[in-house]
């Protein structure tokens, strides 16, 4: 049995962390939030210390690294902006760390992490729970097997969830603080592709609003066309539900891999735990991918809406 602290316990993923931790067999012993409205953890660990103030929670981690309950793994589920301090704070606390995508907002942390990791000996590991996904894991099976022969494959996602106006209030609303629309729901999107279809080749932006984007990603076997949303009001566009749409196509056939969601995260953990996590450098890619979209102009006006092109198009 390994023990467990979270940053974050009160965010929306938590409660999948909590979940992954219980379900292989593991305990929390300590939780931080700077909001004390964390009545989630009773269901898990209703025994876990719990802190709103970061100093106090340091400083009882320091001391259970003294005693027989040592934190063997932090996992963190704070806001984007603050992953990188807190995975630092991890590796020096002589713990592992579990990190909620996004690793990091930019790029260049990834290479401070690195360095932490040789200098601690302990090691990071990133949730990118579609690379567990078993029609992900086929998918990647099948473009391996097809190898240099195959045409590049035509790929088009479009993913709307819809969002109240409390989230552009919040830190996942503020740019320099989430990444924006195409980090904060995009990158585990963009993780997945680049991980099936190879390097990235070309990223061009073709449009944004405050709560919306979309643009070309050509990878070495796919030439993606994207559009992710926040905005309801697209899904009236389409003429569907205000529910969350998700839809992956590839060369004109829907990619299925809407079941199986609920469980990736435990079965991330399963794997971290046997070794096998996803570290910095499988994180590079999806995260050069996002910091290159957010730093280039669109192409089109706010006028040009691609959905209206997806409606109208031939």
């Amino acid at each position: 049995m390994k023990n467990f602290a979270v940053i974050g316990v009160g965010g929306y993923v938590a409660p999948r962390h909590l979940k992954a931790i219980k379900e292989t067999g593991n305990r929390v012993l300590a939780a931080m939030d700077p909001s004390d409205s964390v009545g989630i953890i009773d269901s898990y660990f209703p025994d876990s210390a719990f802190f709103t103030e970061f100093e106090r929670f340091d400083r009882h981690l320091y001391k259970l690294r003294k005693s027989k309950d040592k934190i063997d793994y932090i996992s963190i589920c704070s806001p984007n902006y603050l992953h990188d301090a807190h995975i630092r704070f991890g590796l020096r606390s002589e713990c592992d760390v579990i990190c909620e995508k996004p690793l990091v907002i930019n790029p260049w942390n990834l290479d401070g992490i690195e360095e932490l990791e040789l200098e601690t000996g302990r090691r990071m590991n990133a949730i990118l729970q579609l690379r567990v996904h078993p029609s992900v894991i086929a998918l990647k099976k099948k473009v391996s097997r097809a190898g240099q022969t195959a045409m590049k494959a035509e790929i088009d996602l479009t993913y709307i969830t819809p969002r109240g106006k409390w989230y552009d209030i919040s830190w996942k609303g503020q740019e320099e603080k989430s990444g924006g629309v195409v980090t904060n729901i995009g990158v585990h999107f963009f993780d997945m592709l680049g991980w099936v279809f190879g390097d990235l080749d070309r990223v061009e932006l073709h449009y944004r609003s405050t709560n919306s984007a979309a643009g070309l990603l050509e990878y070495k076997n796919a030439i993606v066309r994207w559009y992710l949303s926040t905005n309801g009001n697209d899904l009236d566009l389409l003429g569907r539900d205000r529910i969350p749409f998700r839809s992956l196509t590839i060369d004109g056939e829907e990619f299925d891999f809407s079941g199986g969601f609920n469980d990736l995260h435990t079965l991330s953990y399963q794997e971290i735990l046997k070794g096998r996590g996803f570290g910095v450098s499988d994180s590079r890619q999806s995260i050069e991918t996002v910091y290159k979209i957010r730093s280039s102009e669109a192409k089109d006006s706010e006028d040009s809406h691609p959905l209206l092109h997806k409606i109208t198009r031939p």
